[in-house]
């Protein structure tokens, strides 16, 4: 009876596990992430590339390959930490290596096949060549595991360096390490601390301070600005003899508060095996990829689809530990009971990014607003770039302000609205507009405050303000930052409305408008304007000196659309729809009529051309929808597909631009979906043709948004009729509202542009 009840449990046992791996092989066959490629894109045009980052969404820990790009054929090392995935900015480093170790084996470089390497949002793997050792990742929220196989029979080492200067290692037993970071970024003006703990498998002996160089006697050991009788150093190294085994883990944690914070964050991996996490970590992304599932376009416009949704949980990051942060905004360690959230880029993640998170994770984008109002309650100011050791200052414009406005008018209101709209007044009347500076306000700002527009240098003249002469390469950006503004303005005067304060509304509101002030009639382009209030007669197309004189990364032919705020002003200022959709039309039609060399010299930002429409860079983003506003919808539709056909493919040099980790992706992900939300701080969506017969949003209310495109295909991409649950959509826009509510939108897809919409 004993035996068949044995038998009996096995049998079980045995079902069970099979019923297991079954789900778990289905999972994996039907899960959107088979669509994934973190490789796609890693080849940049001219500026950086994308990275292909492991890391749990939305996570602290990041990594990717030290290397320069996809066609690198050799390995710096591999980080534990990224802090920055676009230029890129990591913290320690680990690699492996055969044989004896000698002061010079942390330099080498690390020989690797493309061909062999795997690449998923939670894996990473490759084979470093030359020693045939295979090295694989995989990522926790605040730790990560390098698994090393080695061949066997072969003395094998780790070396551990790192990313900055001064850095120590120490040991604390023979298989257990501390590190510090000590990070300096002077171009950035960011400094800061971070902490390693790690744990090597394996009995490596009790070693000392390498400083003697005795390289066979311990196996481990530290080497460089070691202290007498200290066993710490600069570098570390762990080595394993002949006889040990082939596989070496390297389990580690990282703290941005200190080494007892980062053996505490370590717990995370308590009775955890490396393939258990790396199982973890796929069902994390199978979650947030199925969110959105899609039918119909080809298997490579999937693959860009969701690669791009992959991007967009790169960035912010979660850097509570233990229900704590360390604040780079005033260098102190918080208590909070909600996480706090770094590495934004402001000024190009307002248009699409922050936007899709409403839609996909709206509790998140309030947990990231209220980490933007804690720096602002830190450091005083509102962020631009909000990073790891504080504000990266970067472009112009406080387009804070814009996504508080549209995050609040969709429902988002779970953080400290009033104390975020006090920072946005703050900002608007006491910061500096000048691009890449975060802080008081000068003589430039009072300036335009009474004249309403942003006073611009002539051609040669020579700069006298001390703010601007204050940090080198400044340049005034007068006209960009007179049509910026003029955004962030409406934007503060709209959340005053909303908050009832009708004396900032009154106050703020026709600063909106100050984008009239530099148009130029004459030319029908927005040019400079002295002090004087006299015009600067320049090209915009080609304007003397750098592209941060006037404009800013691009040219007045792509700032003449920077109104998004009141695109029925520009359309008034440009003399009617009529005229409006020529000068349209003229911006894809319009010839470079410069050599590309000298072109690019010029403005290295402006890349994926079509005509003077620069695809690779933020400014641009919304432009193709402006059509949508004009009886000519259909040439969004046109448009919209033809950047997606042609400077998005599912291959390496698959983005046409400088990505900054998320902003280019969510523009990718809305518009193969079909619309957009082209005017943040309004909670309406436009149209536009998708890639896909379905798609469909799981959202978190519970709810589902479906838009149906019947008969989608390459050729039959322009809309010939649209339903909005059940009703004829008289206008290519619907409301937040519509959305999360569980709409369905049908649209009826043909060959030839539609009349629907096209007021005829």
């Amino acid at each position: 009876m004993l035996t068949e009840q044995n038998n009996l449990r096995k049998l079980v046992l045995i079902l069970l596990a099979s019923t297991i791996l079954s789900i778990q092989s289905w999972s994996q066959k039907i899960s959107n992430t088979k669509y994934v490629d973190p490789t796609i894109g890693n080849v940049s045009p001219l500026l950086n590339p994308n990275r292909p980052v492991v890391h749990l969404p939305n996570q602290m820990v990041r990594m990717f390959p030290l290397r320069y790009d996809h066609l690198d054929l050799q390995i710096t090392g591999f980080p534990l930490l990224a802090l920055n995935i676009i230029t890129p900015q990591t913290i320690f480093s680990v690699k492996p290596s055969l044989g004896e170790i000698s002061d010079t084996s942390w330099n080498s470089r690390l020989n690797y096949d493309q061909d062999f390497e795997i690449t998923k949002p939670w894996y990473y793997s490759t084979l470093i060549t030359d020693d045939n050792i295979r090295t694989e990742y995989t990522a926790g929220e605040r730790t990560g595991i390098y698994r090393f196989t080695f061949p066997k029979g072969v003395k094998k080492n780790l070396l551990l360096s790192h990313c900055y200067a001064n850095g120590l290692y120490d040991f604390d037993k023979a298989n257990e390490i501390y590190g510090t970071e000590f990070v300096i970024d002077a171009i950035h003006q960011q400094k800061g601390t971070a902490y390693a703990y790690g744990v090597f498998t394996g009995s490596p002996k009790s070693g000392k301070s390498s400083g003697e160089k005795d390289w066979g006697k311990y196996s481990v050991g530290t080497w460089g600005g070691a202290k007498p009788g200290k066993m710490d150093g600069e570098k570390a190294w762990i080595a394993y003899p002949e006889t040990d085994t082939s596989v070496v883990e390297f389990r580690y944690a990282i703290s941005f508060i200190s080494r007892e914070q980062a053996k505490k964050n370590f717990e995370e991996l308590n009775g955890i095996s490396f393939d258990a996490l790396k199982e973890k970590g796929r069902l994390a992304w199978v979650k947030v990829m199925d969110q959105i599932k899609v039918e119909g376009g080809t298997e490579a416009q999937r693959r860009t689809f969701y690669t791009s949704l992959y991007r967009c949980y790169a960035r912010m990051t979660d850097i509570t530990e233990d229900g704590k942060y360390f604040s780079g905004y005033d260098k102190i360690i918080h208590n909070d009971t909600r996480p706090f959230y770094v590495d934004d880029y402001s000024w190009g993640n307002y248009l699409a990014f922050h936007p899709l998170y409403i839609i996909l994770n709206p509790a998140r984008e309030a947990d990231m607003l209220q980490s933007y109002v804690r720096m602002y309650e830190q450091s005083g100011w509102l962020p631009d770039y909000p990073k790891h050791f504080g504000d990266r200052e970067g472009m112009f414009g406080f387009n804070s302000a814009i996504m508080i406005l549209d995050a609040y008018r969709k429902g988002v209101r779970n953080f400290d609205v009033n104390k975020a709209f006090e920072g946005m007044l703050k900002s608007a009347d006491q910061a500096t507009m000048l691009p890449s500076r975060n802080g008081p306000k000068g003589a430039l700002e009072d300036f335009y405050n009474e004249k309403g527009y942003y006073p611009a240098l002539h051609p040669g003249e020579k700069e006298t303000d001390p703010t601007v002469l204050g940090k080198q390469g400044q340049k005034r950006s007068a006209v960009a930052i007179t049509l910026g503004h003029s955004y962030d303005a409406w934007a503060l005067s709209e959340m005053a409305k909303e908050l009832g304060n009708q004396d900032i509304y009154t106050r703020f509101a026709p600063k909106g408008q100050n984008y009239k002030n530099l148009w130029n009639k004459e030319t029908a382009f927005f040019l400079p304007k002295d002090s004087k209030g006299n015009w600067i007669e320049i090209d915009p197309k080609f304007p003397e000196g750098s592209s941060g004189e006037y404009y800013n990364e691009n040219s007045g032919w792509i700032y003449l659309w920077n109104v998004q705020h009141d695109v029925e002003g520009l359309i008034g200022l440009m003399g009617g729809e009529k005229n409006f959709v020529h000068k349209l039309d003229q911006l894809f039609l319009e010839r470079l009529d410069m050599g590309k060399v000298a072109f690019y010299n010029k403005f290295p930002d402006q890349t994926g051309m079509i005509g003077n429409f620069g695809m690779g860079n933020q400014v641009s983003f919304f432009i193709p929808y402006l059509y949508n506003y004009t009886g000519s919808p259909w040439k969004t539709q046109k448009m919209t597909r033809l950047l997606l056909d042609t400077w998005f493919k599912d291959d390496i040099f698959g983005v046409p631009g400088d990505e900054d980790g998320g902003s280019m992706s969510a523009f990718v992900v809305f518009s193969a979906m079909g619309f957009y939300p082209l005017k943040p701080g309004v909670p309406m969506y436009t149209i536009t043709s998708p890639l896909f017969t379905k798609v469909t949003i799981d959202l978190p209310n519970g709810k589902t948004f479906t838009l149906v495109a019947t008969n989608s295909s390459r050729t039959n991409k322009y809309i010939q009729s649209a339903t909005l649950n059940g009703k004829i959509l008289s206008t290519p826009w619907f409301s937040h509202t519509d959305l999360i509510n569980g709409g369905k939108l049908v649209l009826e897809m043909g060959e030839k542009p539609g009349k629907i919409w096209n007021k005829q």
